[in-house]
């Protein structure tokens, strides 16, 4: 595993490292950053889901205004990201293209309970599951390229900060509509989310497990 040198640290990954019960395995980033061109492509299209995702919620529960407002900003932001990552690529002349998503996030939302309110409760925590691991690989990356790669350390410090405050967001919505049956179902959820992580994976991905 990874070790987090007290002088190396960022706003908001204490609050993260903390949350998640398993940090990303040394095989995983010694694998991405062999894979740049290809984990930059998976990060653009993962912007652009976080958006739509935050508006699938506005659409299914904007009756919530504080859910509006919150995933209103998420969405401008994360395409904001997007758009971030797609200069990036476009300065090393990778053209952009989509590529097959990870089992990842999909894996996370077929625990998420089909009726309401709890369908509600799950997506948020799963939501807040998802920041927070973006925030902690972006975190590793960050250690793990140093000052090898001073366009992409500067952009992973940059959104770690932002990742760190969606997660934050998710979970106070999630403790607002459950209550104290948020932490069960949120400590079911992370260990799903830890199986993930430490599980053999086929291909490299933001969010994959160890490469096999």
């Amino acid at each position: 595993m990874l070790d987090t040198p007290s002088n190396q640290t960022l706003p908001g990954i204490d609050t993260v490292l903390r949350f998640l019960l398993c940090r990303t395995p040394d095989s995983w980033v010694s694998r991405a950053v062999a894979e740049i061109p290809l984990l930059l492509l998976d990060h653009a299209s993962l912007e652009l889901k976080a958006a739509q995702q935050a508006q699938t919620l506005i659409r299914r529960y904007g009756a919530n205004f504080d859910l509006l407002n919150k995933m209103s900003q998420l969405a401008r932001e994360e395409l904001r990201h997007f758009e971030q990552v797609s200069a990036i690529l476009e300065n090393r002349g990778i053209t952009y293209r989509p590529v097959s998503a990870s089992r990842y996030a999909a894996a996370l939302h077929a625990h998420v309970r089909k009726r309401e309110p709890d369908r509600f409760v799950d997506t948020l925590i799963v939501g807040a599951i998802i920041e927070a691991r973006s925030c902690e690989r972006f975190y590793s990356l960050w250690l793990k390229l140093g000052s090898s790669e001073p366009d992409l350390t500067k952009l992973y410090a940059s959104l770690l900060k932002s990742e760190a405050r969606h997660f934050l967001n998710y979970l106070e919505l999630g403790k607002t509509a459950a209550g104290d049956s948020m932490v069960s179902r949120t400590r079911f959820l992370l260990e799903q989310e830890q199986e993930l992580v430490l599980g053999p994976d086929p291909e490299i991905r933001l969010h994959s497990g160890i490469p096999v």
